[in-house]
């Protein structure tokens, strides 16, 4: 798909990161979150992927199961953020191309000791920026069903997201769902 967007490949605005490691417990909650593009090269992003994909094929079975691995995040078509307080990775999150006017969020994170502090909030909120600006009418997700999703579903519907039919190649089936936002139209596009 072409890239109608001028923002592909330019890091996110910074904002304050703290040099201070947090030697595996959770970073000042106060601290702010920094959701910045990243290459998915080191090992710490590559372990939170694989901590994503493990934890989607816990609660999914076989089959079911439409999380993307590092490669698959490596597509021209998929930017890729990740997310930090201070030196502590927390969160990340992906937003795909489908076609000109819409995207689809991906690989949304977050580490459990960072859970309800905000972090997906700064990414779909990133997602959702990025989105507007290059134009995208319509944002669209596929996630899991269950207890284990339950955050996930209220995250998107407090974000204006409602519950759809299948897009793309997704197949309705007892272990999914769907949801899209109408983002109003490309008034957003540069």
């Amino acid at each position: 798909p072409s890239l109608s967007s001028s923002l592909r490949g330019q890091s996110a605005p910074a904002s304050s990161v703290g040099s201070a490691p947090t030697l595996g417990r959770a970073a000042n909650p106060l601290m702010p979150i920094d959701v910045r593009i990243d290459d998915l090269s080191s090992p710490e992003v590559q372990a939170l992927v694989a901590e994503h994909l493990a934890g989607m094929r816990g609660n999914s079975p076989p089959g079911s199961v439409f999380a993307l691995a590092i490669e698959g995040l490596k597509r021209p078509e998929i930017t890729f953020w990740s997310a930090w307080r201070g030196s502590a990775l927390c969160g990340c999150g992906a937003l795909k191309e489908l076609e000109a006017a819409s995207g689809e969020v991906k690989s949304m994170r977050t580490r459990p000791a960072y859970l309800r502090q905000g972090v997906g909030q700064a990414v779909l909120d990133r997602i959702v920026q990025t989105a507007v600006a290059r134009g995208y009418r319509t944002l669209h997700l596929e996630t899991g069903t269950g207890q284990a999703f339950e955050a996930a579903h209220a995250l998107y519907l407090r974000n204006g997201f409602v519950w759809s039919k299948p897009f793309g190649d997704y197949e309705a089936s007892d272990f999914n769902v769907f949801m899209c936002k109408p983002l109003g139209g490309a008034e957003g596009a540069a």
